[in-house]
């Protein structure tokens, strides 16, 4: 009988980068990034700020490399460079990207790698250099990681956070000058970023000769055989993984689910570890009520892992929303800032009709909104018959569907100025409001002309508010739907300037507007969609979301 041996292939590559640049637009990149890494079913987290980018995500190999491809696409991240590691289960649950201060928070003002940084050490060369009896050799990582692994003879600073080494350099008497001279200066990490950081800080403080590891740990634990190693242990990992041992392997070390640190040595064996709730090291830091939400959300955990269903995310939440979307229920595509899409939400919120939602990114438009409608603008409702792609068009059709509180102004006396007040917004005020916000597109050196243009508009509309309480008069109807977001868009331009106009009416107007229940529902934020995401329903309730 022929017999076959089973291997178990690696399913999950494991991708760490960063890279100190100057982002100015680093908010704007939030969320195409996010999108695109959805789409490619990649998770992990990324960490956004202006002075650079820092992440670690895991996926298909060809999913996490299509996002490595998107991001070297930015010529500022061209030349990135990323660590490998594989695992047979996700490291990761879900997907974020977050915006920071800092992508790895030293708290010192005026500390940055790009404008100097230590030199830095290849790992083949690093055992040379920390072998010299005048270098100090120092590990910048907090506590717990430094516990269970660390190169020989390394200084360990003891900190909590990468946060309270500053204090430690100004006190450490291992730093200390000798025979007026500052020693020379080692410094490692787990993938480069906080050495790269704190050599910058020493600079700073006058120290000449500083080095760091290129890499940091992980670099040298993939390229450096284990008889020439110097590193003793295990190196932490921020992920499912726990810890790594020479070649990237996953290393021994388990996680306290309360602390998120690795569960120091004979942990279990404590009366103070209780599975998914506490352990040694932080069983003092919680509360009773804090303990027992853990072990709520333990139970929870234990009782999906039995029926072999994912406890993360919230299935019962899903299933609510299911209900509230049946086969027929049509998509609507939008972008929460859009005047023309915010109009549009109006009128569907006010008709009753519920969608599905998809919250789209500008940049990276889904390809089921481009084959339903090309032009590639918001909003676009889909029907499974018929695709309305105008906002004017979703409103009337809304009302025609359903209107309770009685917006149309169809078959009124009203109805062909209501028709034109809007086709004045959408014509020659729109184009103004274009030029006074977005300038640079128009190569004109600043808004001013068409602010002054613009305006002349909106003194029409202050002239029909002083007159009546809305603009056909005593009650609100789809007109001041569809002008009020265009309206809210120009004042918050230069919202100083449009408070000082004497206007009275028409900021009135804007105010109760911005401050009512159904402005507060189509403003709701919602994720930016991706066509593997779970069905959102519009509008969002609270027994929803």
């Amino acid at each position: 009988m022929d017999m076959t041996t089973s291997v178990t292939v690696p399913l999950f590559l494991t991708a760490a980068f960063y890279k100190f640049v100057d982002l100015p637009d680093y908010a704007e990149r939030r969320a195409p990034l996010l999108a695109f890494c959805e789409a490619h079913h990649v998770k992990g987290i990324i960490l956004l700020a202006r002075e650079g980018v820092n992440s670690t995500l895991a996926g298909a190999p060809e999913d996490v490399h299509a996002v490595l491809s998107y991001l070297r696409s930015d010529p500022k991240l061209a030349d990135l460079e990323h660590k490998e590691s594989f695992a047979n289960k996700a490291p990761f649950h879900r997907m974020k990207v977050r915006l920071k201060k800092e992508i790895v928070t030293l708290g010192v003002e005026g500390i940055s790698p790009t404008k100097r940084v230590g030199q830095y050490v290849k790992p083949e060369d690093w055992n040379e250099l920390i072998s010299s009896p005048d270098v100090v050799v120092i590990d910048t990582r907090n506590d717990y990681e430094v516990e269970i692994g660390s190169f020989k003879g390394a200084v360990d600073p003891d900190i909590k956070s990468f946060s309270q080494l500053p204090e430690w350099v100004k006190q450490a008497q291992s730093l200390e000058a000798k025979n007026g001279k500052k020693p020379r200066v080692a410094m490692f990490c787990t993938g480069g970023i906080r050495c790269e950081k704190s050599t910058s800080l020493m600079l700073e403080n006058g120290f000449d000769d500083v080095y760091h590891l290129q890499g940091g740990i992980l670099k040298y634990l993939e390229l450096v055989p284990p008889e020439q190693s110097l590193w003793e242990g295990e190196c932490f990992v921020f992920d499912e993984r726990v810890s790594v041992s020479h070649g990237l392997k996953p290393g021994s070390h388990e996680l306290c689910r309360a602390c998120r640190e690795p569960l120091p040595a004979d942990a279990k064996a404590s009366s103070l570890f209780e599975l998914g709730v506490s352990c040694p090291r932080c069983h003092a830091q919680t509360s009773d009520v804090q303990k027992n939400s853990a072990r709520e959300r333990q139970k929870q955990w234990e009782i999906a892992k039995a029926r072999h269903i994912n406890h993360i995310g919230t299935p019962q939440r899903q299933e609510r929303i299911a209900a509230l979307l049946p086969p027929d229920t049509p998509i609507l595509y939008s972008f929460r800032r859009c005047p023309y899409a915010m109009r549009a939400r109006l009128a569907l919120l006010a008709s009753g009709i519920r969608c599905e939602m998809r919250e789209i990114a500008l940049s990276q438009k889904p390809e089921g909104m481009l084959a339903a409608s090309p032009k590639g603008t918001v909003p676009v409702l889909v029907f499974k018959d018929k695709v309305l792609e105008e906002s004017l068009d979703i409103m009337h059709w809304a009302l025609s569907q359903h209107d309770p509180h009685a917006w149309s102004t169809t078959g009124t006396s009203v109805d062909a100025d209501a028709q034109a007040l809007v086709q004045h917004c959408d014509g020659e005020f729109k184009k103004n409001l274009d030029r006074y916000k977005y300038p640079n597109r128009y190569e004109l050196p600043d808004g001013l002309a068409h602010r002054d243009a613009g305006a002349v508009f909106l003194k029409e509309l202050n002239s029909l508010l002083s007159q009546g309480t809305y603009l056909m008069g005593s009650k609100w109807t789809w007109v001041d739907a569809a002008i009020a977001p265009f309206v809210r868009q120009f004042a918050r331009t230069d919202r100083d300037w449009f408070d000082a106009q004497r206007w009275s009416a028409l900021q009135t107007w804007l105010d109760n507007f911005e401050q009512s229940a159904a402005y507060i529902s189509v403003m709701h934020k919602y994720k930016v969609w991706h066509h593997d995401a779970k069905p959102v329903a519009f509008p969002a309730t609270p027994s929803i979301n």
